[in-house]
């Protein structure tokens, strides 16, 4: 198998090694098996941020393209084999010119969400790239988890683990497509769209009122796993869209009607503010903590061992883990 990269969208430290790609995107791409999930950085204890922005967030609207072709051919960490809008897809034929690959147009064969950092895989070669998605196909039809994400909560799911199952539907609602559940679904509803989701979810640490969660999703659904986190009464840390749905009353969280609630910035309690030293200001642009950790792969040829790919954490998630006191166990 050749002709493969993996991006990855966050600032981070690369290892090289003969193989897959990997480059970052905003807001923020690494490999090696058995790496493990650790803040990276300095170990003082963070302090307030004052008037800078979150650290390792890329900020497009502050590149050029020729800047944002350089960071991402500067995060390669290993090889094998709308108009005008500044976006990945819009670079990748200035990306595969700078990294040699001549008429080899790349391709996306995986990614995450647009606000969600993590894992990118590209591919220049055709068959590769069919192969790939057969292989993640075959992989969700047989409920095997290929990507592991991890997820900073603001509140603790109520079991350690678990799955998360739920019925979804796409809807256009005052000009933004959003994601609504929809409960005892018909049949009629799923011809018109609605499919079945699964995520898988594990708690690795908790404290100040927040987790740690890793998330396996076993289907594919636009913000499949922000909306599974609301559903647990825990949305992800910077989910300024969906956490809206979630309301407290003494202390008691309940789910408002999602057909109704609008999108708003998300607005942590006054406690996690201090903990986190953010003012309310930084605290309506902070990140979403939602980061494609970990791929796995078939082996490069037949009857070569499965690859697992691994991305550290942007500086910015890190930073949050310290603070908040999370740390994997």
């Amino acid at each position: 198998m050749g002709g493969c990269s993996v991006l990855g969208r966050f600032w981070g430290v690369w290892r090289r090694r003969p193989g897959v790609r990997a480059v970052p995107t905003a807001p923020g791409f690494g490999t090696e098996a058995g790496h493990r999930l650790r803040p990276r950085g300095s170990s003082k204890r963070s302090r307030p941020l004052g008037g800078q922005p979150f650290p390792g967030l890329l900020q497009l609207e502050n590149l050029s393209r020729e800047e944002l072709v350089d960071v991402l051919r500067a995060a390669v960490v290993d090889q094998k084999g709308k108009p005008g809008e500044l976006t990945l897809f819009s670079v990748l034929p200035e990306l595969s010119q700078s990294l040699g690959l001549g008429d080899q147009e790349l391709q996306v064969v995986q990614a995450s969400g647009k606000e969600t950092s993590g894992l990118v895989l590209l591919s220049s070669c055709p068959q590769t790239a069919s192969r790939l998605q057969k292989f993640f196909i075959y992989s969700r039809r047989a409920q095997k988890p290929t990507a592991t994400y991890c997820a900073v909560t603001d509140g603790i799911p109520a079991t350690s683990e678990g799955k998360i199952q739920a019925a979804l539907k796409l809807e256009h609602i005052d000009g933004v497509d959003l994601v609504i559940p929809v409960k005892s679904p018909s049949r009629k509803d799923f011809q018109e769209g609605v499919k079945r989701t699964l995520s898988h979810f594990h708690v690795v640490a908790m404290g100040s009122g927040c987790a740690l969660v890793q998330l396996q999703p076993l289907t594919v659904f636009p913000s499949q796993l922000q909306v599974h986190m609301v559903l647990q009464l825990c949305p992800v840390l910077g989910d300024h869209t969906y956490s809206a749905r979630v309301g407290t009353v003494l202390g008691q969280r309940f789910l408002l009607p999602a057909e109704s609630t609008k999108p708003q910035r998300q607005v942590p309690d006054e406690a996690l503010l201090r903990r986190l030293y953010l003012t309310p200001s930084q605290a309506a642009q902070l990140p979403l903590h939602l980061h494609l950790h970990c791929l796995h792969l078939p082996g490069m040829r037949p009857g070569e061992a499965p690859m697992k790919l691994l991305a550290p954490l942007p500086s910015y998630f890190s930073r949050t883990l310290q603070c908040l006191g999370l740390h994997q166990q």
